[in-house]
């Protein structure tokens, strides 16, 4: 674990995270001494996880909170987790779209990172099933010109992109799902759908809790000409209730350097082609 003395809190309680799931637990002291920081930081940063509902504190440290394969995190949870992480894959996906193109985003926090990205490509159309995302772009382009249409509201750009949202019920993630959502999926075809998961495995390949998000992303996946999966390394090895698509569906995942390198070795058995953000992509078939 880093002994930055700088690292910023998010930084800081990522490394935490991290250690309490590889280890089973981490007590105060140990954490301390390994990130060269008080006491009280720990405990601050361990109130701060807890309340996330990522782990549990105990008595002189915390273990982590065992999750069922049915549970679904809400969006603000998963918001606070591992945001450096999202951004770097963010940044490493975005040039995989081209303007004009026409686009899938899933619901997730590290597809929400990635559309804050992509709101300068010129002409995409953007199909997505959250309420979130939808709203980065919307917000975008009324900030990026103060014209009205004679009614007091903002014009879009004629350059910004073309959101369409799916409809449907929504999840505890704040993405629309169910037959609403999957007849206007598969009414439509994309060139790239930029994918966000619960949990990948080399077994059970990518899935979720949510057992009608899974028939949605199945839809997404047969409509998209290529798979594009946003995931940073602690998704590696969960598995939810419902797995809806394999590794060898997947084009491309987009990674953080936090992955390790069994881990990394496993999947480009399977992956045509890892992308771990700050390094050189490595295509694998």
């Amino acid at each position: 674990m880093s002994e930055n003395q700088n690292l910023l809190a998010e930084q800081r309680r990522a490394l935490i995270l991290d250690e309490v799931r590889r280890h089973g637990g981490a007590r105060v002291n140990e954490l301390t001494r390994k990130l060269k920081v008080s006491d009280m930081t720990v405990r601050r940063d361990l109130d701060a996880l807890a309340r996330l509902g990522v782990v549990e504190k105990v008595h002189g440290g915390a273990v982590p909170v065992a999750e069922a394969r049915t549970h679904e995190p809400g969006f603000e949870a998963k918001s606070g987790l591992e945001l450096s992480a999202k951004e770097d894959i963010a940044r490493a996906a975005a040039p995989l779209a081209a303007p004009g193109s026409a686009i899938a985003l899933s619901g997730g926090t590290t597809t929400h990172a990635l559309a804050q990205h992509l709101v300068d490509v010129a002409g995409l159309t953007v199909v997505t099933n959250s309420m979130r995302i939808a709203d980065v772009f919307h917000r975008a382009w009324r900030s990026a010109d103060p014209a009205t249409d004679g009614t007091g509201r903002p014009e879009r750009p004629g350059d910004a992109a073309t959101v369409v949202l799916t409809g449907g019920v929504r999840t505890p993630s704040d993405s629309l799902v169910g037959p609403v959502a999957d007849a206007a999926i598969r009414s439509l075809h994309f060139d790239v759908l930029f994918l966000g998961v619960h949990g990948v495995s080399a077994d059970a390949g990518l899935s979720t809790p949510n057992l009608a998000e899974a028939e949605t992303n199945r839809h997404f996946v047969r409509s998209a000409r290529r798979v594009v999966v946003v995931a940073d390394h602690t998704k590696w090895g969960k598995v939810g209730l419902s797995s809806f698509a394999a590794l060898a569906d997947v084009d491309v995942l987009v990674t953080d350097a936090g992955l390790a390198r069994a881990a990394r070795e496993e999947m480009a058995e399977q992956v045509a082609e890892l992308v771990v953000a700050g390094e050189r992509a490595v295509p694998t078939r």
